[in-house]
């Protein structure tokens, strides 16, 4: 019997959709990254697809822009579109309202 693997309760599943290592996509990869270091750390499971060596999951996706990142858990699903650039939106897209960057360093 093959044994699944749980996911804790409030544990943020995120996967970014990117093309390859366009500028966009390198710079989403490093500002989710970040993000989740800061706002969810310890507290979350990134996986990053390239949709060029993955493309099949892109086409399951039904994705329309790239890069993407897909908020799975916790519900409701989310998906977010462009580079992760805008802190406050991603917080926004996660669920994360009411976090605030005050006091923290952003390096865009």
């Amino acid at each position: 019997m093959k044994k699944q693997e749980s996911v804790a309760v409030d544990e943020y599943v995120l996967t970014l959709f990117v093309t390859g290592a366009s500028p966009n996509s390198v710079r989403a990869i490093a500002n989710i990254k970040r993000i989740c270091e800061l706002y969810l750390a310890g507290n979350y499971n990134l996986e990053i697809i390239d949709v060029y060596q993955q493309p099949l999951l892109a086409e399951k996706q039904q994705l329309i822009a790239l890069p993407m990142l897909l908020k799975s858990s916790p519900l409701p699903q989310t998906r977010l579109i462009g580079d992760m650039s805008d802190t406050q939106k991603v917080l926004k897209g996660l669920g994360k309202n009411n976090e605030t960057t005050d006091g923290i360093e952003e390096n865009l």
